[in-house]
């Protein structure tokens, strides 16, 4: 009997293996198939209009296990694909998805405003792989490693995209290199200040002195801090508007309540600063970003010759400065209320201007959502209404449709919108197709156009909020992938959300 254990026991290790590799190779297909729309993780997808960092190519890119392991000209890559799983995409572009570093999604605290799970499946409709959420808008706001805790807690399957965060710096904590030090070793990619009031009340703002003390603890950890550059300065001018000597409806009432000298002194105040981050500064290895750029102007100017001294300093602006004059909106239409404001369509070309010229670094959409009642959108009061464009899903159409008549490109899309976000997030395997990299992975037509009305799938929380709703865009979004994830097609996601939360790691 013994004997004959013995000789069966060979047998019964062979089918437990096999019933554990069935088993395992099961629940992977599972996994697999909640985290994607693809029911495998090792395929080829094909294009005539591939944007790589090496131009826009006719070819294909191997994706497996959620990185991109090769890719080849067309010439090249069939003989290589026999044996693996092969989508074709004809004539549409395959271009690195979208990285939106500026993106307010409410989570945790004011879910009625956005959330998670909406606002990332807005993104992945948009192409859209991974966006940095803003440490203001949620409540807690997250200024301390307890509160960054719970935005992670938050996001955990909750994102059907990547989602990082930056840290808050407020007055609170700007001179606590304690409490700095644990906020970015728990994971913040970097921090975010206010120079002007932020409309939230436990995210004062900051002067500079807060702003220079950020940049030291910062250097150490080379991350950046991002600043909302405006100053209030002239009380007066404020009070005549709120007594009631402008009409509140009218758009050019909120204009003048907002100069563009409040972004020339930030930016003169940040730039007395930002000199530290010269190589051999006291904050050397610190990098400052000014967020949403509106005056391209003084400012501007300003900026370019910072850079010029050699202060390690960028610069974004967003779609609706692009794509929207002041002379155009409409009074009582709270939907185009933003701060910084936009500005007159002289502005708006000198903008474009500087965006081709490479004196502008990139493009965020700065997604500002909130309740419908809270933009009111029935009394048009510009001075009291809520200041936010609601505009994730649509900044790729966006910016693609309002600039052709400048001339933009499809390598322009991807440094605006992927490589140059990435190297300020400190993502270094996002941001380009190329070997090694995640396979995050925006597939789009460019020749299609739609009408962005209530028959669009839109999946903000509240769509109506939106400025650019009875637009005409061009540029279909087709599939978003998210590491090799294909997490949306067409109008369907995927059925669980799978993003990864994304935390910086201490050097």
């Amino acid at each position: 009997m013994d004997n004959l254990q013995w000789k069966l026991f060979p047998l019964l290790t062979l089918v437990v293996s096999s019933l554990f590799l069935f088993y395992s190779r099961e629940t992977s297909k599972l996994s697999q198939s909640v985290c994607s729309l693809l029911p495998y993780n090792h395929y080829w997808i094909t294009s005539k209009r591939l944007v790589t960092p090496q131009g826009v190519i006719s070819g294909a890119v191997e994706v497996k296990a959620g990185n991109i392991i090769s890719i080849a000209k067309a010439e090249d890559w069939s003989k290589n694909s026999r044996t693996v799983q092969v989508i074709d995409y004809g004539e549409a572009v395959i271009m690195p998805g979208l990285i939106d570093v500026h993106s307010h999604l409410d989570d945790p605290g004011r879910v009625e405003w956005e959330g998670f799970p909406s606002g990332t499946k807005a993104a992945a409709a948009g192409g859209v792989t991974t966006l940095i959420d803003m440490p203001l808008n949620s409540y807690p706001s997250t200024i301390s490693k307890e509160t960054l805790k719970l935005k992670i807690e938050a996001a955990e399957k909750n994102i059907y995209i990547d989602v990082g965060f930056w840290g808050g710096l407020v007055p609170e904590n700007a001179f606590n290199v304690t409490a700095l030090e644990a906020l970015l070793n728990a994971g913040a990619l970097g921090l975010k200040s206010f120079m002007c009031p932020s409309g939230i009340n436990d995210f004062p703002m900051t002067n500079a002195s807060h702003i220079k003390e950020g940049l030291s603890v910062l250097a150490r950890y080379k991350r950046p801090l991002l600043v909302h550059a405006e100053i209030q300065q002239d009380s007066k001018s404020h009070l005549e508007v709120e007594d009631g000597k402008n009409d509140a409806r009218s758009y050019s009432t909120y204009l003048k309540s907002r100069p563009p000298s409040m972004e020339e002194t930030a930016i003169r105040e940040l730039i007395a600063i930002t000199k530290d981050t010269r190589p051999g500064g006291p904050a050397e290895g610190a990098h400052l970003h000014i967020v949403h750029l509106a005056d391209a102007s003084s400012s501007l100017d300003l900026i370019k010759e910072a850079k010029s001294n050699g202060d390690s300093i960028t610069v974004e602006t967003c779609p609706h400065y692009l794509a929207f004059s002041a002379e155009e909106i409409p009074d009582g239409d709270t939907r185009f209320k933003c701060a910084p404001p936009i500005r007159d369509a002289s502005n708006r070309e000198k903008l474009w201007e500087a965006l081709m010229e490479g004196q502008i670094d990139m493009l965020s959409s700065d997604h500002s959502p909130t309740e419908p009642k809270l933009k009111l959108l029935d009394d048009g009061d510009f001075l009291r209404a809520w200041g936010g464009i609601s505009s994730l899903q649509f900044v790729l159409p966006v910016t693609w449709s309002y600039g052709q008549k400048y001339g933009v490109t499809l390598e322009h899309l991807a440094s605006w919108w992927s490589e140059r976000p990435a190297k300020l997030a400190g993502q270094h395997s996002k941001g380009a197709i190329a070997i090694g990299n995640h396979a995050d992975i925006v597939v789009w037509e460019p020749e299609v156009e739609f009408d962005l009305n209530d028959d669009h799938p839109i999946y903000i929380k509240h769509p109506q909020n939106s400025a650019y709703l009875g637009r005409r865009l061009s540029g279909k979004v087709l599939g978003t992938f998210v590491r090799g994830n294909l997490v949306y097609e067409e109008g369907r996601h995927a059925p669980a959300a799978c993003g990864a939360p994304i935390l910086a790691t201490s050097t």
